[in-house]
């Protein structure tokens, strides 16, 4: 009898530290979920306060950043409000992977004292012009350094 009863003890022993690797591993698996969750949250919030103008001075010219959902193709309104206020867009990169972003560096043709506020109002109009076309009404917040 005491062979089989430190064979059920043993047995139990080896159960209950089974059991407890399986709880370990499911507490990974809720703490990756989790991760999961709070990065989709945060590109969701993102997304949500879309789109973004941003515009800062660099020397002689302007940084212009632009973030917004992907469905608003927003690149071909910035760059003729660009070319109307007389700003040559010396480098660019643009983005749709999950949203549209753009990066900009423009610098006017002509020294027309154009400020940061000009040039962020500018974008912001064509943005609002170009989405209103498309029968939607958005506001668009603007940060200025």
């Amino acid at each position: 009898m005491k062979v089989k009863r430190s064979s059920i003890i043993a047995d139990a022993i080896l159960y209950i530290y089974k059991l407890k690797l399986k709880l370990e591993a499911i507490k990974r698996e809720l703490s990756n979920l989790d991760a999961i969750k709070r990065e989709n949250l945060s590109l969701v919030k993102q997304v949500q306060y879309l789109p973004k103008v941003k515009v800062d001075k660099v020397g002689k010219g302007f940084l212009v950043k632009v973030i917004s959902q992907k469905g608003g193709d927003n690149l071909i309104p910035i760059l003729e409000v660009c070319e109307e206020m007389g700003l040559i867009v010396l480098h660019a990169r643009v983005s749709r992977n999950f949203y549209f972003s753009m990066e900009a560096i423009v610098i006017a043709e002509e020294e027309r004292g154009l400020d940061v506020k000009d040039v962020a109002q500018a974008v912001v109009e064509a943005i609002e012009r170009h989405v209103e076309g498309a029968d939607r009404s958005i506001y668009v917040p603007v940060v200025l350094n």
